[in-house]
């Protein structure tokens, strides 16, 4: 038979990120840049050794061809590229892409990069109503009362509130944790402690939510390497292999939801789950989409970490920060580590490679072997979940 399954199996083979926070005086092209040559360079590869390209689209500035743009500036000549656009489940979408191209023998290297200037292209307020404007609400029902993203998440929490007894407490404790990891990581966009009161002391925004229940917005980018794990035991890097994908759809608009508090992510991660064998008994660390601090309680439910509805008590006690049952976000997350629109989530993939390889400095989590990363796209509508291992865990 030759190689045996192990040796087939896609795998991440080199990261490389910029600061997130406010970095004046660079495009979104720029900054997408900056992130795939470190990554090449982690991964001990050259340009000229990348055939495949996967990109999302840079909505601060205008490009019809991402993939094509950021491959030309950077002198690649693939045989695959692609463009895709699931919102905040893009970074685990793109990884899928590239492990599929790469089964398919599209390609031998993959490219990943994302990456947009959010908060230096436009005022953080601006950033947000064009993204209510731009999609996430539906233009006819929902932009014309002038919700924005916080007004739609901010749904999901009263009906979590009413429905299970979740408290404001239990949903700051998601942003204190966050904020906690986040201070362990030099490139985060905000290190400043915070409490549980502060969190419910902030500035209100949208019942039940204050400032510090929502995510930011900043510069950023990051990008991975993706190719098959026969090829990345010849490169520098400890292999980090990809053990399976799942999707999810539940709703495009939050109006069309049926159940606001059971989401896509019960199927997209049942899939990942059942492709790679394992459970969530089975997840050393996780890195869930944090836009609102409610999107974890949900998700940690959906994903089977916890029964529904006890995604509140679950984070009680400092369960989910370092050293808990289930560290989830070591960098900080979106909450707190940075999010520059759709590249937010991608910055979960690289962090579950760097937890992996077992290079997290201050913020490693012992002995991690697997992990699971989660995106969730819209307002909590569409879900990609991703589970991956290091070599001798697969």
């Amino acid at each position: 038979m030759g190689k045996d399954l192990a040796t087939l199996r896609p795998a991440i083979a080199g990261i490389g990120e910029t600061r997130l926070g406010r970095i004046a005086g660079r495009t979104a092209l720029q900054l997408q840049a900056e992130a795939a040559r470190a990554a090449i360079a982690d991964a001990g590869l050259r340009f000229e050794d990348i055939d495949g390209v996967v990109a999302l689209p840079m909505r601060t500035q205008p490009s019809m061809m991402p993939a094509a743009a950021i491959a030309h500036y950077l002198g690649i000549v693939p045989s695959h590229l692609a463009t895709l656009d699931l919102a905040g489940a893009s970074g685990v979408a793109m990884v899928q892409e590239a492990a599929q191209a790469l089964q398919a023998g599209s390609c031998r290297h993959v490219l990943c990069v994302s990456g947009q200037n959010m908060l230096s292209h436009r005022s953080r307020d601006d950033a947000i109503r064009q993204m209510a404007e731009a999609g996430a609400a539906h233009p006819q029902f929902e932009v014309p009362y002038g919700p924005l993203i916080p007004s739609l998440y901010a749904l999901v929490a009263q009906r979590h509130m009413h429905e299970f007894g979740t408290t404001r407490a239990q949903m700051a404790e998601v942003a204190v944790a966050m904020r906690a990891h986040a201070a362990l990581n030099p490139g985060a966009h905000k290190r400043e402690p915070i409490t549980v009161e502060d969190v419910l002391a902030a500035p209100p925004v949208s019942s039940p939510f204050g400032v510090l229940d929502c995510s930011l917005v900043s510069d950023g980018a990051c990008a991975a390497v993706v190719t098959m794990s026969d090829r990345a035991r010849d490169l520098p890097r400890p292999v980090v292999q990809l053990l399976g994908f799942g999707q999810g759809l539940s709703h495009t608009h939050v109006g069309e939801a049926r159940n606001l508090v059971e989401t896509g992510a019960v199927r997209s991660g049942a899939q990942a789950f059942r492709a790679s064998g394992l459970r969530p008994s089975d997840i050393d660390v996780a890195m869930l989409y944090d836009c609102f601090t409610i999107t974890v309680l949900v998700e940690l439910e959906d994903l089977g970490f916890c029964p529904k509805g006890e995604g509140g008590r679950f984070v009680e006690g400092g369960r989910i920060r370092l050293g808990g049952e289930l560290p989830v976000n070591t960098h900080g997350g979106l909450l707190s580590g940075g999010h520059p629109g759709l590249p937010g989530g991608f910055f979960h993939v690289t962090e579950a490679v760097r937890q992996l390889r077992g290079e997290a400095g201050a913020r490693q989590v012992p002995d991690a072997r697997i992990a699971l990363v989660h995106g969730n796209g819209g307002i909590i509508g569409m879900h990609a979940t991703m589970t991956m291992g290091r070599a001798d865990a697969a």
